[in-house]
């Protein structure tokens, strides 16, 4: 069985998950050949790969930590079609099934803002208003990326819904970030630009041990090697220096790895292989 839980020094640390989605392999895998990647991520019929949508729950001495809050229940019949959106067994449910509720929350962390992975920051009152969905929680969020949510790019217009992080700021929970930044004791983000300019990664350390949870930097397990980069990946020679400058640490010191969207793995590792890098799975 995969571990969905750690104990990471004094901290608590659970691998939670808001469902799956899928997405076209050839654009999950960028210029990688499906002959490859198909090994280790099997297409349907469609072409598409099954991806998790995960979250990280931190527990420390002090605070809740909540990193990602998956797509949410708000996309609609139409998108939740196309991406074949599974809501099993859903963020909330995930949540209460290890004791916690929204209002336990004291900090959720974004990656980034794309629909995926904070869709659920927001949710509809009983009059339909848009509210935080963890109500005492403050939202850290880069700043670099909330002024690139705005702007609605042609590019990415699709991927960013104002509905899930501009009512944040009405609300006034946003705290905006510029680059490396603490969020409590031991938690802190790291800038780690190319699936997005100000992508960020979140690192958690207690006792002599370290946890990252990587977001789009490696979207899953099988995107470990450098070039197995996404063609979502904006911009994708920072993305890779980005891995390589991660990885090098992560190897020295034997962080432990949290993905984003595995559909099976919550965690692992990486190790390093001649020049090459590796998925290492936890002991």
């Amino acid at each position: 069985m995969t571990a969905d839980r750690l104990r990471l020094g004094d901290f608590e640390v659970f691998g939670l998950r808001d469902g799956f989605f899928y997405l076209d392999g050839g654009a999950t895998f960028g210029v990688v050949p499906k002959v490859l990647w198909e090994k280790k991520c099997p297409a349907d019929s469609q072409n598409r790969i099954k991806m998790g949508l995960n979250s990280l729950l931190i527990k420390t001495p002090g605070a809740v930590v909540l990193v990602e809050t998956g797509i949410g229940l708000k996309l609609g019949a139409k998108l939740s079609r196309i991406y074949g959106v599974e809501q099993e067994p859903g963020l909330l449910s995930s949540l209460d099934r290890i004791g916690f509720a929204p209002g336990s929350i004291d900090f959720v962390i974004n990656t980034h803002l794309h629909f995926d992975h904070c869709g659920g920051n927001t949710v509809r009152d009983e009059n339909r208003a848009l509210v935080p969905a963890f109500p005492r929680a403050r939202y850290v969020i880069q700043k670099g990326e909330w002024e690139w949510a705005l702007k609605s790019h042609e590019r990415e217009k699709d991927s960013y819904l104002a509905e899930n992080f501009l009512p944040l700021a009405d609300c006034g929970v946003v705290d905006l970030v510029d680059g490396n930044s603490p969020v409590t004791d031991g938690v802190e983000v790291l800038l780690t630009p190319g699936h997005t300019a100000c992508h960020q990664c979140v690192k958690v350390s207690s006792g002599r041990q370290t946890l990252v949870f990587l977001g789009d930097l490696v979207a899953t397990s099988a995107h470990i090697a450098l070039v197995y980069g996404m063609s979502y990946d904006l911009y994708p020679l920072d993305n890779l220096e980005s891995k390589r400058t991660l990885y090098e640490q992560a190897v020295a010191e034997d962080w432990i790895l949290a993905f984003v969207h595995d559909p099976v793995r919550y965690f692992g590792k990486v190790r390093k292989v001649s020049s090459k890098y590796e998925f290492q799975p936890l002991d």
